[in-house]
């Protein structure tokens, strides 16, 4: 059974920023993503830790996420944009083709009403698509015990090394 978006979607980001700022919300970050993220800010693991994440409590588990700052921005985002644009989190750069957004017709016109990139541009095929629903699928958030906090994280256990 082909799915609902056989034919391909219309998308291009707008660069309005508003799915990095202004609401509150996670950034749920995967081993992968510490470690780009790593390389783009040039820090090591402790430091990018202390400065840009935080722990997020979901009731059976907590997970990895970026900080905000006090007016819900993307700790990540600055005057021109992501400051580290071909670094950034495999959440973000999947974005809107995410599994949630994608199931259905109904779904992706519902989150039109927050980017307005959703309809805009070139069609994007079922295979980008179904590419960036897979990269997502390969790169879950780090799950971490309840109650675990930053400085009881180890990097070799974290990042599988």
């Amino acid at each position: 059974m082909k799915p609902w978006y056989a034919d391909g979607l219309r998308f291009e980001c707008e660069r309005c920023s508003a799915c990095c700022r202004h609401e509150p919300g996670y950034v749920f970050l995967s081993a992968q993503d510490i470690r780009s993220l790593m390389e783009g800010l040039s820090l090591d693991f402790r430091s990018l830790l202390r400065n840009y994440c935080r722990v997020v409590d979901l009731g059976s588990h907590a997970v990895l996420s970026l900080r905000e700052t006090k007016r819900y921005d993307c700790i990540l985002w600055g005057e021109g944009g992501c400051t580290v644009y071909g670094h950034r989190p495999v959440q973000c750069r999947t974005y809107p083709f995410w599994a949630q957004v994608v199931d259905s017709a109904e779904d992706w016109n519902l989150e039109a009403a927050s980017c307005p990139g959703i309809g805009k541009g070139r069609t994007r095929p079922r295979s980008e698509i179904e590419s960036r629903l897979a990269e997502r699928r390969a790169s879950p958030p780090l799950m971490i015990e309840r109650g675990v906090g930053l400085e009881d994280l180890d990097e070799d256990t974290l990042l599988g090394r």
